[in-house]
């Protein structure tokens, strides 16, 4: 039977972080800033967008006035959402830099979602960069630098 750590043992040394793992952490910081400017520049485009809006088929009981509404209140409401997703990008990428396997699950997840959002959402070129960005980010998690540094959890 083996015996548990002394609590005042030190901790085992931690491996340096991997190169990957390293340029993913700053694609992702880039990829937060983009993905904000892309919905910040919706917002700033927003009568065009509602010019779109306008030529869409609607029911006639629904005014210009409520369609210019609607998109400035979902335009609103999509840039929150960008700001969340930014934070919670970079707080799995932060513990993805630690090692954590479930973060790089969870990154994986999001930018999948993400890339969803982006392009059906009001897409404009900045999206399309921080598309872009999304997937180096998540493509350098799974690079075989970056790989070892993400342990499988042992089986019970």
């Amino acid at each position: 039977m083996t015996e548990p750590p002394e609590p005042d043992a030190p901790a085992p040394p931690r491996p340096p972080v991997p190169q990957p793992v390293r340029v993913s952490w700053y694609l992702w910081i880039a990829a937060c800033v983009v993905m904000v400017s892309g919905f910040g520049y919706s917002l700033a485009d927003e009568p065009r967008v509602v010019s779109l809006m306008l030529e869409q088929p609607r029911d006639p009981r629904v005014t210009a006035a409520q369609v210019s509404a609607g998109v400035h209140a979902s335009l609103w409401q999509f840039l929150v959402g960008a700001v969340v997703f930014a934070l919670l990008f970079l707080l799995f990428a932060w513990k993805a830099q630690d090692g954590t396997r479930s973060a790089r699950s969870v990154l994986t997840v999001l930018a999948g979602a993400t890339i969803v959002f982006q392009a059906v959402i009001y897409p404009n070129w900045v999206k399309f960069a921080a598309c872009a960005l999304v997937v180096a980010a998540t493509a350098c998690l799974y690079l075989p630098g970056a790989r070892p540094y993400f342990p499988k959890l042992p089986k019970r």
